[in-house]
């Protein structure tokens, strides 16, 4: 029988049967695994089994493709970020978008830590514009780590590497101001801040999540919307409202 101990970051938890929930955590060295944990819905259980949480989990399996069972212990709750409603969505989409697109099994260290550092921040300061941008980063990670990575180092058409604004819609790749003259409409607003990196506004947050939004929504949703219900659309609403 096969025991893995590892800290995982919970992404989704799914109710079986009268008492137990399959649960999809994303571990450092194991990736996202997923595993039933007996007694799963019971009152004690359930505060500990929130995605966004960090949680001690021992996975035990009798064949490699036998669903392992689990048993969870709590090491830091996000629950008091859930009374804010820009937080909690913000936790609601990360992870259940982690949990819904990611191989199970493929080690991803980097993003382990990508998404370890935005609840961090979302921990360390619920307000939107101190992570959102972390998050949209977060994004612009996962579709690289799925072999989907946009080309934001230099134009597309030109070659040039400065003066970057746009990104094509169907390649993915950047375009600068001078090559997207008279094109602008037909292409996506590049923030600044996907490129270069620091805080951004709120409104160049949007624009991030929006062009990054669209290439998962192309690449990465098909059969899987199911599992992530309408979080995107809370979290976009609510930043929305932030903004205006």
């Amino acid at each position: 029988m096969a025991v893995i101990r590892t800290d995982a970051i919970l992404c989704t938890a799914r109710s079986h049967g009268e008492h137990g929930v399959i649960v999809r955590a994303l571990t450092s060295e194991n990736g996202l695994v997923s595993a039933y944990v007996r007694g799963g819905r019971s009152r004690r259980m359930r505060p500990i089994l929130m995605p966004g949480n960090l949680i001690a989990l021992e996975l035990r399996a009798r064949t490699s493709g036998q669903l392992a069972g689990a048993t969870v212990e709590l090491i830091t709750s996000r629950a008091p970020l859930l009374e804010e409603p820009l937080a909690a969505a913000g936790i609601e989409w990360v992870t259940a978008l982690t949990g819904a697109t990611l191989p199970e099994e493929l080690p991803l260290p980097q993003l382990y830590d990508a998404l370890s550092g935005v609840l961090a921040a979302i921990a360390a300061a619920p307000a939107a514009r101190s992570w959102a941008g972390a998050l949209a980063r977060y994004e612009l990670l996962l579709l690289s780590e799925l072999g989907l990575g946009l080309m934001l180092d230099e134009c597309v058409a030109s070659g040039s590497r400065t003066e970057l604004a746009y990104v094509s819609p169907k390649s993915g790749g950047a375009v600068s101001h001078a090559a997207a003259v008279g094109l602008e409409n037909r292409l996506l607003p590049l923030p600044a801040f996907l490129v270069h990196g620091g805080e951004a506004e709120l409104i160049d947050v949007l624009a991030g999540l929006r062009l990054t939004g669209h290439f998962i929504e192309r690449s990465l949703l098909s059969g899987r919307r199911d599992m992530l219900g309408d979080a995107r659309g809370r979290l976009i609403d609510r930043l929305e409202r932030a903004v205006a």
